[in-house]
């Protein structure tokens, strides 16, 4: 049975990707950050072979290095780093955003992530896949539309930075940044394209097909290459 650690499956895409690779027959980690029950609580009732739930907010890196410690001695044929957040408002341009308000949206959408690839990424097998929920608004060359300024710095920001880690981990594993589309999720509202049921399987389809692919992609659902 293959293993994929999921950071960030309380709910929405995490939570349904979850599910989608628990019916392929994979063995799920998945994280939660508070205490309270969530749908991965129940998957891990429906499925209690396949379903295993750690603690961590990953803001946090004492959290982040206490979950490794704890998951040291396994070994993951998949990491996905699932964590994201917006502004508040949305339409504020990048002026009128408070500092406060920006830091956190790049703490969580691009230092945090890239502080969790760092340290838990020697948990995954020598080909092990590490995938990175990104977005299409992290693309430059694709940005003709403009609005939502916070939110696409920082996932052009993570963007960046996997760019460098790769680069300078030798681009050995396969390596993927996700762009899933406009999913109705509480990130994506009501009025998204797709919804969870129909994107699960196509965003676990484009994680698989990287196996035995060796560098970093940044692919969208369908795995198409999305322009920097």
């Amino acid at each position: 049975m293959k293993r994929i650690l999921i950071i960030g499956a309380s709910r929405g895409i995490g939570h349904s990707l979850a599910c989608e690779f628990v019916t392929r027959g994979w063995q799920v980690t998945g994280t939660i950050r508070g205490t309270a029950a969530t749908p991965l609580h129940a998957l891990r009732d429906a499925h209690p072979q396949a379903v295993e739930i750690e603690r961590v907010d990953i803001n946090f890196p004492d959290q982040v290095a206490a979950l490794k410690s704890r998951l040291t001695g396994q070994a993951f044929d998949a990491l996905l780093v699932n964590a994201g957040t917006s502004n508040a408002n949305q339409g504020e341009t990048i002026a009128e955003t408070t500092t406060d308000e920006f830091i956190r949206v790049m703490v969580t959408n691009a230092l945090s992530p890239m502080r969790v690839v760092e340290v838990l990424s020697d948990l995954l097998t020598p080909e092990g896949i590490l995938a990175v929920m990104s977005s299409g608004q992290g693309s430059i060359a694709e940005n003709t539309r403009g609005g939502r300024e916070v939110y696409r710095g920082s996932k052009a920001a993570l963007n960046q930075y996997m760019r460098s880690y790769a680069i300078r981990e030798g681009e050995t594993r396969p390596m993927l940044l996700i762009a899933p589309g406009w999913i109705r999720t509480e990130l994506g509202g009501d009025d998204a394209r797709y919804s969870l049921g129909e994107s699960a399987p196509k965003l676990v389809d484009v994680i698989l097909a990287q196996e035995g692919k060796p560098g970093l992609r940044y692919e969208d659902r369908d795995g198409k290459t999305v322009a920097w």
